[in-house]
């Protein structure tokens, strides 16, 4: 499992430097991958610092972290 989440982690990178901020709500359906796989990958992105998740009302904003 961890090396599918890694996987898909990869998947979201590349989505985001392709398509900018995103919402997360977007990202499984952007993908063609699960919600849960989705939300654990984007632990691991958050986590290691690639990624920034905030909050805007009830959305969640999915972008990569630039340096």
């Amino acid at each position: 499992m961890i090396t599918e989440i890694g996987i898909v982690a990869g998947e979201i990178w590349h989505y985001l430097d392709n398509h900018g901020e995103t919402l997360f709500s977007q990202l499984p359906k952007s993908i063609d991958r699960s919600q849960t796989l989705v939300l654990m990958s984007l632990g691991w992105l958050a986590r290691e610092g690639h990624v920034i998740v905030r909050q805007d009302g009830a959305d969640l904003h999915v972008s990569l972290r630039r340096p």
